[in-house]
């Protein structure tokens, strides 16, 4: 919760500044004031409780109760939740709680159409780094609102050994030699691969994921059987909601989906005083 607060805490000094002048120079101070969020558009909710968490920063006494839970199916229409307070802080907190349930709620929505996409195959949808700097925790938490999976969360907690280190490094073989050297017993090893001589390579250093990177289908679904189970296989590149039912009918165990965070559209929810 602390990173989630100091989100919040950021994008109101953002926002706020040194004062919002419209409201000071036109509502009454201690005015109080009714607000409901209310749904524009079908969607999947993420971040009723983060939108609450801005008002509460600015005013422990706005009452905030939310009708609706994350994750849940909400249609265009339906009151999200019920804000009262003074009509100060509900104006001041609007934009950013608004911003912050629209992205989540949008990229929980994507989420749950590739889901969708992929159900029956026994493939998993995951997310990748790709995120908004400053809001992967919102992202990824968005992400499983919407029925996916997090991949690693940053650097620090997963060895995915990429195009440029194997290149830095001298080869998969020398890289992942150098993983299993120097990460934690605890960390997974994955390698990207581009083609069947780099599956290989990988399975044979041992690696535990293996990243099936822009490979075509054919070239996919040969190295799903040449992994065999030996390791995680990971279908990666060209993912959108056409190709995805495809890339999962391979036999690939995760589908890595960077357009989860970096390409969902925000849903319309506004916030009307009653």
């Amino acid at each position: 919760m602390f990173e989630i607060d100091r989100i919040i805490q950021s994008a109101l000094q953002e926002d706020i500044g040194s004062g919002d002048i419209t409201t000071l120079s036109t509502v009454p101070v201690a005015t109080p004031a009714r607000a409901q969020l209310v749904a524009k558009e079908d969607f999947i909710l993420a971040g009723i409780d983060v939108a609450r968490r801005v008002f509460a920063q600015l005013d422990p006494t706005v009452a905030f109760e939310a009708l609706k839970e994350d994750g849940e199916p909400i249609k265009r229409g339906d009151v999200l939740a019920w804000i009262k307070g003074d009509a100060h802080m509900l104006l001041q907190g609007e934009r950013v709680a608004l911003n912050l349930i629209q992205r989540m709620s949008g990229i929980a929505s994507h989420t749950s159409l590739f889901v969708a996409a992929v159900a029956g195959t026994g493939a998993v949808i995951v997310d990748t780094r790709k995120t908004m700097p400053g809001l992967r925790v919102l992202d990824k938490y968005s992400v499983r609102m919407g029925g996916g999976q997090n991949h690693r969360t940053s650097l620090y907690d997963g060895v995915l050994i990429k195009e440029n280190h194997i290149a830095a490094a001298g080869g998969i073989t020398a890289a992942v030699a150098g993983a299993k050297k120097r990460a934690p017993h605890t960390l997974k090893i994955e390698v990207e691969t581009e083609n069947m001589a780099d599956v290989q390579e990988a399975l044979d250093a041992g690696a535990d994921i293996i990243m099936l990177d822009n490979m075509d289908l054919e070239t996919m679904r040969q190295a799903v059987e040449l992994i065999d189970g030996r390791a995680v296989a990971e279908g990666s590149g060209g993912v959108n909601l056409e190709t995805v039912n495809d890339i999962a009918k391979t036999g690939v165990n995760l589908i890595s989906v960077g357009a989860l965070t970096h390409s969902s559209r925000a849903v319309d929810i506004s916030m009307l005083f009653q």
